[in-house]
């Protein structure tokens, strides 16, 4: 049990580590062999409760997922992320699990989910799960068990400690909403939650905590999935001695919140044991399953640290390229630190949009077409994985949701545009009444925007249309960047470019309200994201208009 300030417990003071044996599964999703799927995959992450409502009780459902897979197909994704499929009492939608081998009933049951991945396998595509090992829900009956008192079996399975000196909570440790991250128990002490009060912090410290995830692992690959997004993958193990956080000393979300820095219950370096050992049950699997980290850290170093030395995660969320500035400068310092910073052989990972970030299309773009455009061309060609929000591919925006209207109990008063309801709205699929999303009369569980955004069905035939190019983008990065780590390099431009070469292509794009000339190693044109077709004339760039070109030869550029 983690160490306390003022109780009797014992203070484990080493990482427990668990043999791993190795084995065959014969219900591997897809095989192959070669370098891993994900190096130039495109990861379509899809939001459950909004994608598609199939028994018209107004909540997305996985009966509903398995009715648009040949979308999806056909817009040429290689993987669904799905957001949490497991029981939970839904305090923070699924992110507060109450059984880890089970399927949320409103969602859906085993079976479905068992088709969802057989019938996504027949398509080529695989199925990555939400894991949160951070946290469960209040619910859960490891925690029911532990708060039933000191001497209870899983009461080690927590992070409890006595009041500090003055009677108050044990650190001055916030959650993320701002609020003490520590809740007196009427057991008599306080328990740890970094997220809200009814998501109590597991105790990594505890080494029954490591078995019950080595089981929860393997239940799951051994039915197919692919692999797990893992929520919090920065979180984990918290300081054993519960030390106060420092003030937080710059503006940077990713360095800490609420004044103060997150030092002492994120990124603590016990945290990286714990992904060599899931590494080896993911490696025992054919084909290997993917461990996808959401890494909630500032800068590329810190990142690379996540992937080990190629015994950690496979993948890791680069937030710093989330939450930079649609800036061509910007962007290209922090592509080209992560390349430099990441291990040999280290797959980057790209995306703009989240359930909790918000949609590119309206953070980076403002909603501007042009510069929607821009974007996804930019997630289509750098190298490694692509992840797409669900939407983006129609450069859906963010939606004005009503507070009286929002289901996200941490922002449920905050102001406009900093909600989380507002990157959760369902997919609007045609114009019919419900939007295709659910039936005629049937009340949405958030509502969809008002004016009605432009849907599937009104883009899909239309050659000029946003998801024209995106599912020409997907297309030309399978043929030419598809199936391994592509080479990279920033390349010399004006004020207000971004050149590079990926691969063996070249690709300008101007962040400007002017036109632009090519670079000098642009080669033919092979897609631009203009509407109107080929640039204007040879070697000239439209207002916010990008292009992929062949590279010249003889100036190619070897991969990672």
């Amino acid at each position: 049990m983690i160490s306390v300030k003022n109780g009797s417990e014992v203070s484990c003071t080493c990482m427990p580590s668990f043999n791993v044996v190795r084995r065959n599964v014969s219900r591997a999703q897809v095989s192959g062999s070669g370098p891993p799927w994900w190096h130039g995959a495109v990861i379509y992450q899809l939001y459950v409760r909004s994608w598609r409502d199939s028994d018209d009780d107004g909540y997305g459902d996985l009966r509903g997922i398995i009715e648009r897979l040949d979308y999806l197909s056909w817009l040429g994704v290689d993987a669904i992320w799905l957001s949490p499929t497991m029981p939970s009492p839904d305090v923070d939608w699924g992110y507060d699990v109450s059984d880890y081998m089970g399927v949320h009933p409103e969602l859906g049951t085993l079976a479905d989910l068992d088709e969802l991945i057989a019938q996504a396998g027949r398509r080529g595509m695989r199925v990555l799960l939400d894991l949160v090992p951070n946290h469960t829900s209040s619910a859960h009956p490891w925690f029911a068990d532990a708060a039933s008192g000191r001497a209870a079996g899983h009461r080690g399975y927590y992070v409890w400690a006595d009041a500090g000196p003055d009677g108050g909570p044990p650190s001055n440790w916030l959650d993320f909403t701002g609020r003490p991250a520590w809740q007196w128990h009427d057991s008599g002490q306080y328990y740890l939650h970094n997220f809200l009060a009814g998501q109590p912090d597991l105790n990594w410290w505890e080494p029954a905590v490591h078995r019950e995830f080595a089981r929860i692992l393997e239940f799951w690959f051994e039915r197919g999935v692919a692999g797990f997004r893992v929520d919090v993958a920065n979180g984990l193990y918290k300081d054993a001695e519960l030390r106060d956080n420092p003030p937080l000393d710059s503006g940077n979300p990713l360095e800490g919140a609420w004044g103060l820095r997150f030092v002492y219950n994120f990124n603590r370096p016990e945290t990286h044991g714990v992904y060599r050992d899931w590494r080896k049950i993911a490696e025992s699997y054919s084909p290997e399953r993917l461990l996808l980290g959401e890494t909630w850290v500032p800068d590329a170093q810190r990142l690379a640290a996540y992937y080990g030395d190629g015994d950690e995660l496979q993948l890791g969320f680069n937030f710093p390229f989330a939450f930079a500035s649609f800036d061509p400068a910007r962007l290209a310092a922090v592509v080209g630190q992560t390349l430099a910073s990441l291990p040999p052989g280290g797959c980057p990972v790209w995306m703009g949009s989240n359930h909790d970030l918000g949609r590119f299309p309206s953070r980076w773009c403002g909603g501007d077409e042009r510069t929607i455009r821009l974007a996804l061309l930019v997630l289509a060609t750098l190298p490694g994985t692509s992840v797409l929000y669900y939407g983006d591919e129609i450069g859906m925006t963010d939606v004005d949701v009503p507070v009286a209207l929002r289901r996200d109990h941490a922002t449920l008063d905050v102001s406009a545009g900093a909600d989380r309801d507002r990157a959760r709205t369902p997919m609007p699929w045609d114009g019919s009444p419900g939007g295709g999303f659910t039936g005629p009369g049937v009340t949405p569980w958030l509502p969809m925007a008002d004016p009605p955004v432009s849907s599937v069905a009104g883009q899909r035939d239309d050659p000029d249309s946003v998801l024209s190019l995106s599912r020409r983008l997907l297309a030309l990065r399978r043929a030419e960047l598809g199936g391994s780590l592509a080479g990279f390099e920033n390349l010399v431009a004006a004020g207000g470019q971004w050149a590079y070469r990926t691969g063996p292509l070249v690709v300008a794009a101007n962040f400007t309200d002017r036109p632009a000339s090519l670079p000098a190693e642009a080669g033919e044109v092979l897609l631009t994201t203009s509407a109107e077709g080929a640039p204007a004339s040879p070697g000239v760039l439209r207002p916010w208009e990008g292009v992929i070109t062949a590279g010249r030869t003889g100036t190619g550029v070897s991969p990672r």
